[in-house]
Protein backbone atom coordinates (compact mmCIF):
# COMPACT_ATOMS: atom_id res chain seq x y z
CA UNK A 1 0.00 0.00 0.00
CA UNK A 2 1.24 3.48 -0.86
CA UNK A 3 2.32 5.40 2.24
CA UNK A 4 0.45 8.50 3.33
CA UNK A 5 2.18 11.78 2.56
CA UNK A 6 2.54 14.89 4.69
CA UNK A 7 0.03 16.80 2.55
CA UNK A 8 -2.67 14.19 3.20
CA UNK A 9 -1.94 13.97 6.93
CA UNK A 10 -1.90 17.75 7.32
CA UNK A 11 -5.14 17.94 5.37
CA UNK A 12 -6.81 15.54 7.81
CA UNK A 13 -5.63 17.55 10.82
CA UNK A 14 -6.62 20.96 9.45
CA UNK A 15 -10.01 19.84 8.07
CA UNK A 16 -10.75 18.28 11.47
CA UNK A 17 -9.82 21.56 13.16
CA UNK A 18 -11.70 23.91 10.83
CA UNK A 19 -14.54 21.53 9.91
CA UNK A 20 -14.52 23.20 6.53
CA UNK A 21 -12.74 22.21 3.33
CA UNK A 22 -12.45 25.76 2.02
CA UNK A 23 -10.93 27.09 5.24
CA UNK A 24 -8.51 24.17 5.34
CA UNK A 25 -7.58 24.77 1.72
CA UNK A 26 -6.66 28.39 2.44
CA UNK A 27 -4.35 27.33 5.28
CA UNK A 28 -2.73 24.66 3.13
CA UNK A 29 -2.37 26.88 0.07
CA UNK A 30 -4.43 24.43 -2.00
CA UNK A 31 -7.82 24.40 -3.70
CA UNK A 32 -10.78 22.93 -1.84
CA UNK A 33 -11.13 20.24 -4.49
CA UNK A 34 -7.46 19.27 -4.09
CA UNK A 35 -7.91 18.92 -0.31
CA UNK A 36 -11.03 16.82 -0.82
CA UNK A 37 -9.22 14.64 -3.35
CA UNK A 38 -6.21 14.15 -1.02
CA UNK A 39 -8.43 12.98 1.85
CA UNK A 40 -10.54 10.76 -0.42
CA UNK A 41 -7.36 9.13 -1.78
CA UNK A 42 -6.12 8.50 1.78
CA UNK A 43 -9.47 7.00 2.80
CA UNK A 44 -9.38 4.70 -0.24
CA UNK A 45 -5.92 3.42 0.66
CA UNK A 46 -6.83 2.99 4.34
CA UNK A 47 -10.15 1.37 3.49
CA UNK A 48 -11.98 3.48 6.05
CA UNK A 49 -13.97 6.72 6.04
CA UNK A 50 -12.34 9.48 8.13
CA UNK A 51 -14.96 12.23 7.67
CA UNK A 52 -18.70 12.46 7.42
CA UNK A 53 -19.50 15.04 4.77
CA UNK A 54 -22.71 16.84 3.88
CA UNK A 55 -23.28 20.02 1.90
CA UNK A 56 -23.48 21.91 5.22
CA UNK A 57 -20.99 20.23 7.57
CA UNK A 58 -17.86 18.11 7.96
CA UNK A 59 -17.11 15.97 11.01
CA UNK A 60 -14.74 13.17 11.96
CA UNK A 61 -16.00 9.63 12.05
CA UNK A 62 -15.11 7.43 14.98
CA UNK A 63 -12.33 5.91 12.90
CA UNK A 64 -11.20 9.40 11.91
CA UNK A 65 -11.00 10.48 15.55
CA UNK A 66 -8.84 7.47 16.39
CA UNK A 67 -6.62 8.10 13.35
CA UNK A 68 -6.16 11.80 14.20
CA UNK A 69 -5.39 10.97 17.84
CA UNK A 70 -2.48 8.81 16.68
CA UNK A 71 -1.02 11.16 14.03
CA UNK A 72 -1.47 14.48 15.87
CA UNK A 73 1.58 14.10 18.21
CA UNK A 74 3.80 13.18 15.26
CA UNK A 75 2.59 16.16 13.25
CA UNK A 76 3.34 18.49 16.18
CA UNK A 77 6.87 17.04 16.47
CA UNK A 78 7.46 17.59 12.76
CA UNK A 79 6.13 21.14 12.97
CA UNK A 80 8.41 21.83 15.93
CA UNK A 81 11.42 20.42 14.06
CA UNK A 82 10.68 22.61 11.03
CA UNK A 83 10.32 25.71 13.21
CA UNK A 84 13.59 24.88 14.98
CA UNK A 85 15.44 24.46 11.71
CA UNK A 86 14.01 27.72 10.41
CA UNK A 87 15.03 29.55 13.58
CA UNK A 88 18.55 28.07 13.38
CA UNK A 89 18.83 29.31 9.81
CA UNK A 90 17.84 32.81 10.87
CA UNK A 91 19.68 33.37 14.18
CA UNK A 92 23.40 32.63 14.71
CA UNK A 93 23.85 30.09 17.47
CA UNK A 94 25.52 26.75 18.13
CA UNK A 95 29.19 26.23 17.26
CA UNK A 96 31.48 27.71 14.61
CA UNK A 97 34.57 25.61 13.75
CA UNK A 98 37.49 27.17 11.87
CA UNK A 99 40.79 25.66 10.74
CA UNK A 100 43.76 28.01 10.34
CA UNK A 101 47.48 28.33 10.79
CA UNK A 102 48.69 29.74 14.12
CA UNK A 103 50.21 32.75 12.35
CA UNK A 104 46.97 33.41 10.55
CA UNK A 105 45.06 33.46 13.83
CA UNK A 106 47.47 35.89 15.45
CA UNK A 107 47.84 38.20 12.48
CA UNK A 108 44.36 38.32 11.00
CA UNK A 109 41.76 36.03 12.52
CA UNK A 110 41.76 37.14 16.17
CA UNK A 111 40.31 40.65 15.58
CA UNK A 112 37.51 39.05 13.55
CA UNK A 113 36.86 36.44 16.23
CA UNK A 114 36.64 39.02 19.00
CA UNK A 115 34.15 41.17 17.09
CA UNK A 116 32.13 38.08 16.14
CA UNK A 117 32.08 36.97 19.78
CA UNK A 118 30.81 40.40 20.82
CA UNK A 119 28.00 40.39 18.26
CA UNK A 120 26.89 36.76 18.55
CA UNK A 121 27.16 35.54 22.16
CA UNK A 122 25.09 32.42 21.42
CA UNK A 123 27.82 30.97 19.18
CA UNK A 124 30.71 28.94 20.59
CA UNK A 125 33.91 29.48 18.58
CA UNK A 126 36.28 26.52 18.05
CA UNK A 127 39.52 27.25 16.18
CA UNK A 128 42.13 24.60 15.30
CA UNK A 129 45.52 26.17 14.56
CA UNK A 130 47.95 23.24 14.55
CA UNK A 131 49.28 24.08 11.10
CA UNK A 132 48.00 21.00 9.29
CA UNK A 133 46.42 21.58 5.89
CA UNK A 134 43.25 19.51 6.23
CA UNK A 135 40.09 18.70 4.32
CA UNK A 136 37.76 21.02 6.23
CA UNK A 137 34.62 19.15 5.12
CA UNK A 138 35.93 15.70 6.05
CA UNK A 139 37.14 16.91 9.46
CA UNK A 140 33.97 18.82 10.35
CA UNK A 141 35.12 22.43 10.02
CA UNK A 142 32.78 25.15 8.80
CA UNK A 143 35.53 27.42 7.47
CA UNK A 144 39.23 27.43 6.74
CA UNK A 145 41.83 30.19 6.46
CA UNK A 146 44.92 29.64 4.30
CA UNK A 147 46.97 31.15 1.51
CA UNK A 148 44.82 31.20 -1.62
CA UNK A 149 47.25 28.93 -3.49
CA UNK A 150 46.60 26.20 -0.87
CA UNK A 151 42.80 26.26 -1.16
CA UNK A 152 41.17 23.41 -3.17
CA UNK A 153 39.56 24.60 -6.40
CA UNK A 154 36.10 23.37 -5.43
CA UNK A 155 35.96 25.73 -2.45
CA UNK A 156 34.50 29.25 -2.29
CA UNK A 157 37.29 31.67 -1.27
CA UNK A 158 37.05 35.21 0.12
CA UNK A 159 40.29 37.28 0.13
CA UNK A 160 41.40 38.46 3.57
CA UNK A 161 44.69 40.18 2.80
CA UNK A 162 46.50 41.83 -0.06
CA UNK A 163 49.27 39.99 -1.89
CA UNK A 164 51.92 38.31 0.23
CA UNK A 165 55.62 38.00 -0.47
CA UNK A 166 58.25 35.70 0.98
CA UNK A 167 61.75 37.14 1.32
CA UNK A 168 65.11 36.06 2.66
CA UNK A 169 66.09 38.13 5.70
CA UNK A 170 69.22 38.53 7.74
CA UNK A 171 70.56 40.78 10.48
CA UNK A 172 73.01 43.51 9.39
CA UNK A 173 75.67 41.91 11.61
CA UNK A 174 75.21 38.59 9.83
CA UNK A 175 75.77 40.17 6.40
CA UNK A 176 78.86 41.98 7.69
CA UNK A 177 80.40 38.66 8.71
CA UNK A 178 79.22 36.40 5.88
CA UNK A 179 78.33 38.64 2.93
CA UNK A 180 75.11 38.71 0.92
CA UNK A 181 73.86 35.96 -1.38
CA UNK A 182 73.46 37.17 -4.98
CA UNK A 183 71.54 34.17 -6.34
CA UNK A 184 69.58 31.39 -4.58
CA UNK A 185 72.43 28.89 -5.05
CA UNK A 186 74.63 31.08 -2.82
CA UNK A 187 72.40 30.11 0.12
CA UNK A 188 74.04 26.69 0.11
CA UNK A 189 77.13 28.41 1.53
CA UNK A 190 75.22 30.24 4.26
CA UNK A 191 73.85 29.34 7.68
CA UNK A 192 70.03 29.34 7.45
CA UNK A 193 67.34 29.00 10.08
CA UNK A 194 65.20 26.17 8.74
CA UNK A 195 61.47 25.64 9.25
CA UNK A 196 60.01 22.28 10.21
CA UNK A 197 56.51 21.67 8.83
CA UNK A 198 53.78 20.21 11.10
CA UNK A 199 54.21 16.79 9.47
CA UNK A 200 57.93 16.77 10.25
CA UNK A 201 59.39 17.60 6.84
CA UNK A 202 61.78 20.51 6.42
CA UNK A 203 60.37 23.32 4.29
CA UNK A 204 62.29 23.95 1.08
CA UNK A 205 62.76 27.62 0.23
CA UNK A 206 61.08 28.63 -3.05
CA UNK A 207 62.35 31.09 -5.67
CA UNK A 208 61.24 32.18 -9.12
CA UNK A 209 62.54 34.54 -11.80
CA UNK A 210 61.82 34.79 -15.53
CA UNK A 211 59.96 31.48 -15.45
CA UNK A 212 62.77 29.65 -13.64
CA UNK A 213 61.63 27.99 -10.42
CA UNK A 214 64.01 26.80 -7.70
CA UNK A 215 63.34 24.94 -4.44
CA UNK A 216 66.25 24.64 -2.04
CA UNK A 217 66.81 22.43 0.97
CA UNK A 218 68.98 25.05 2.62
CA UNK A 219 71.70 24.17 5.16
CA UNK A 220 71.49 25.39 8.71
CA UNK A 221 72.47 24.55 12.25
CA UNK A 222 69.11 25.60 13.67
CA UNK A 223 65.68 24.16 12.80
CA UNK A 224 62.53 25.58 14.37
CA UNK A 225 58.79 25.00 14.06
CA UNK A 226 57.47 28.46 14.88
CA UNK A 227 57.80 31.54 12.68
CA UNK A 228 58.06 33.89 15.64
CA UNK A 229 61.05 31.92 16.92
CA UNK A 230 62.61 31.95 13.46
CA UNK A 231 62.16 35.72 13.33
CA UNK A 232 63.76 36.06 16.76
CA UNK A 233 66.70 33.87 15.74
CA UNK A 234 67.30 35.87 12.55
CA UNK A 235 67.30 39.17 14.47
CA UNK A 236 69.84 37.66 16.88
CA UNK A 237 72.12 36.83 13.95
CA UNK A 238 71.70 33.04 14.05
CA UNK A 239 71.33 32.88 10.26
CA UNK A 240 69.17 33.79 7.30
CA UNK A 241 65.40 33.35 7.52
CA UNK A 242 62.70 32.85 4.88
CA UNK A 243 59.31 34.34 5.75
CA UNK A 244 56.69 36.82 4.59
CA UNK A 245 57.54 40.48 4.40
CA UNK A 246 54.47 41.19 6.53
CA UNK A 247 55.72 38.94 9.33
CA UNK A 248 59.09 40.71 9.42
CA UNK A 249 57.77 44.26 8.79
CA UNK A 250 58.44 45.63 12.29
CA UNK A 251 62.03 44.33 12.34
CA UNK A 252 62.68 45.73 8.86
CA UNK A 253 61.35 49.15 9.89
CA UNK A 254 63.57 49.10 12.98
CA UNK A 255 66.65 48.23 10.90
CA UNK A 256 67.20 44.90 12.67
CA UNK A 257 66.61 42.85 9.49
CA UNK A 258 67.46 43.40 5.82
CA UNK A 259 66.09 41.58 2.77
CA UNK A 260 68.10 39.93 -0.02
CA UNK A 261 67.25 38.09 -3.27
CA UNK A 262 64.17 40.26 -3.72
CA UNK A 263 64.18 39.80 -7.50
CA UNK A 264 63.79 36.05 -6.91
CA UNK A 265 60.64 36.24 -4.76
CA UNK A 266 57.64 37.65 -6.63
CA UNK A 267 54.38 38.40 -4.75
CA UNK A 268 51.51 35.92 -4.67
CA UNK A 269 47.84 35.97 -3.52
CA UNK A 270 47.49 36.33 0.23
CA UNK A 271 45.30 34.76 2.90
CA UNK A 272 41.67 33.93 2.27
CA UNK A 273 38.69 32.52 4.14
CA UNK A 274 37.17 29.51 2.38
CA UNK A 275 34.19 27.19 2.71
CA UNK A 276 32.49 24.42 0.78
CA UNK A 277 29.30 25.98 -0.61
CA UNK A 278 27.19 29.12 -0.73
CA UNK A 279 23.91 27.16 -0.41
CA UNK A 280 22.04 26.71 2.87
CA UNK A 281 24.85 27.97 5.06
CA UNK A 282 24.11 27.84 8.81
CA UNK A 283 23.36 31.25 10.26
CA UNK A 284 26.54 31.20 12.36
CA UNK A 285 28.67 30.62 9.27
CA UNK A 286 26.85 33.19 7.15
CA UNK A 287 27.22 35.79 9.92
CA UNK A 288 30.99 35.23 10.10
CA UNK A 289 31.35 35.51 6.31
CA UNK A 290 29.35 38.75 6.35
CA UNK A 291 31.57 40.08 9.15
CA UNK A 292 34.72 39.24 7.17
CA UNK A 293 33.38 41.14 4.16
CA UNK A 294 32.45 44.08 6.39
CA UNK A 295 35.80 44.31 8.20
CA UNK A 296 38.05 43.57 5.21
CA UNK A 297 35.88 45.32 2.60
CA UNK A 298 35.94 42.33 0.25
CA UNK A 299 33.21 41.97 -2.41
Amino acid sequence: MKKAGMIELNAVAIVAETRNFRSAARQLGMSASAVSHAISALESRLGVRLFNRTTRSVSLTEAGEGFLEKIAPALKEIESAVEGATEAAARPRGRLRINSSAGGVRGHLMPLLMEYRRRYPDVDIDVASDGRLVDIVAEGFDLGMRLLESVPQDMVAIPLTAQERFLVFGAPEYFERHGRPAVPADLLKHDCVRFRLPGGAIYRWEFERHGEEIRLDVPGRMTLQDMDLILEAAVAGAGLAYMTKRHAAAEIAAGRLQAVLEEWTPPFPGLCLYFSSRRHLPAAVRAFIDLVREMTRTP
